[in-house]
């Protein structure tokens, strides 16, 4: 599997693969991603950021994160919790798997090279939300040591429950 950088020209591949994201929300009576978004422009805008990235699979896009380093103003605020640290993080949203390939542990591996650009970063913390009802994503969260922190609310105020985990401990 190659991991990289998206470009423009993989838009296509990524928005089919956010749209299966999105139906399976749809169908799972989850209410995330049911407004439109994410869509072309924000993944355009997460491009042109070079913040988008894809796993391929035989030169095919089988799953899509944003990763940013520049923080996240939603999570200023943080209720029934804490975050683990005041430490920089890297921010992790947008994460999709094409239904085809879902269960077989390509989210891991994407989260594999998510973790090792961070850590080529200095980066040691990512901090991740997802919706309530998002059972499949907090599953894999709390498999891959990610910890429940508290309760976020986006600009639009949809609460989100928020989670962290820690790469490595720095030494002193």
């Amino acid at each position: 599997m190659e991991f990289r950088k998206s470009k423009k020209s993989d838009i296509k591949e990524i928005i089919n693969i956010i749209e299966q994201a999105q139906n399976y929300f749809k169908e799972n009576n989850i209410d995330q991603w049911q407004d439109g978004y994410p869509n072309e422009e924000s993944i355009i805008n997460d491009i042109e950021n070079g913040q988008s990235y894809v796993l391929l699979k035989d030169n095919k896009v089988i799953a899509t994160a944003y990763l940013s380093f520049n923080g996240e103003t939603d999570y200023k605020i943080i209720y029934d919790g804490n975050w683990i640290s005041n430490e920089d993080y890297a921010v992790v949203h947008r994460v999709a798997v094409s239904s085809n390939i879902k269960g077989n542990g390509v989210a891991a591996e994407l989260f594999n090279h998510i973790e090792k650009i961070c850590l080529e970063n200095n980066i040691n913390h990512i901090r991740i939300d997802t919706h309530r009802h998002n059972k499949s994503m907090q599953k894999f969260l709390s498999k891959n040591k990610f910890e429940y922190c508290g309760v976020i609310y986006l600009k639009d105020k949809s609460e989100r429950i928020a989670f962290e985990k820690i790469l490595r401990q720095k030494t002193i």
